[in-house]
C-alpha cells in the first residue's frame, strides 16, 4: 500500500469517502521519516492491518497530522493504534472533535520535532476551512489538502458531473476549487501565506484528491495560485 515518492517520504492511497451531497473523493496520506527514524503521519488514510504491517516496519509513529478541520475521520483510529504518537491539528478542528486528544494546533512555526525537516504556511481566511500546507525540504515536497484537486472526468456522474465542472475538481489540470475561492474572506491573509509557498523550492506537489505534479512544480504553483492575484 505504501508507495515510496524519495528518500524518507512515502505515500498510501485509502479508500474512497463520501462527504456532502453525495460528493465521492479519493484519499491520500504521506509518512515520512525524520532525522530520528521516527515517523510523521500527515492526513492519514483508514487504517486496516495491511497497512499498519507496513507503517510499523518504517518505524514508530511520533507524529500525526490533520492539516485541516475536514481531514478527520481516521484520527481517533489512528491514536488507538499509536497511542505515544502526538496529535497535531488545524486550527479550526479542536472545536469540531472534542473527543480527540489533541497534543498542538497547528501554526507557522513547525514544531522543534520536525524544524529544519519540514517548513509548514497556515492559509488562513477561509470560510470552509483553515489548511496547513508542508514543504518537506530533502525531497522538495510541498503536501496540500483540499486547496488543490484534480479528479478524473468522469469521477461523477450526472448533476455531480456538471457540478464538479464548474467546480473546477475537473479539468485539464489541478486547481483550486472555485468553491474555496469564493470561500476567502481575507484574501490579503491568503496572498501572503501563498507568496511563502511560492519562494520555497518546489519539486513535487503532492495533494490528498488527485495525483502528484511532478513536471515544472512552481510554474504550476504560480499559474494555480494566479487567481488570487
Amino acid at each position: 500500500m505504501l508507495r515510496r515518492l524519495s528518500d524518507g517520504i512515502w505515500t498510501a492511497s485509502g479508500p474512497v469517502v463520501t462527504a456532502v451531497a453525495g460528493f465521492h473523493y479519493p484519499t491520500r496520506m504521506v509518512v515520512i521519516r525524520l532525522r530520528d527514524d521516527r515517523l510523521w503521519v500527515w492526513s492519514p488514510v483508514s487504517l486496516d492491518e495491511a497497512l499498519k504491517r507496513e507503517i510499523d516496519a518504517l518505524g514508530l509513529v511520533a507524529h500525526i497530522v490533520a492539516p485541516n478541520s475536514l481531514h478527520d475521520l481516521s484520527l481517533s483510529d489512528w491514536q488507538s493504534a499509536f497511542p505515544a504518537a502526538r496529535l497535531h491539528v488545524a486550527p479550526g478542528l479542536a472545536a469540531r472533535r472534542p473527543d480527540l486528544t489533541l497534543h498542538a494546533e497547528l501554526d507557522d512555526e513547525a514544531d522543534v520535532a520536525w524544524a529544519e525537516q519540514i517548513d509548514q504556511v497556515v492559509v488562513r481566511g477561509n470560510a470552509i476551512t483553515t489548511e496547513v500546507v508542508f514543504f518537506h525540504r530533502a525531497s522538495g515536497t510541498a503536501i496540500f489538502t483540499d486547496l488543490i484537486q484534480h479528479l478524473p472526468d468522469n469521477w461523477y456522474s450526472g448533476w455531480r458531473r456538471w457540478i464538479a465542472r464548474w467546480d473546477l475538481m475537473t479539468g485539464d489540470e489541478p486547481a483550486v476549487p472555485r468553491k474555496f475561492r469564493l470561500a476567502f474572506r481575507d484574501r490579503r491573509a491568503a496572498r501572503h501565506a501563498i507568496d511563502r509557498i511560492l519562494a520555497w523550492p518546489v519539486q513535487t506537489v503532492l495533494f490528498a484528491h488527485g495525483e502528484p505534479v511532478v513536471d515544472d512544480a512552481r510554474a504550476f504553483l504560480a499559474r494555480v495560485f494566479a487567481w488570487l492575484r
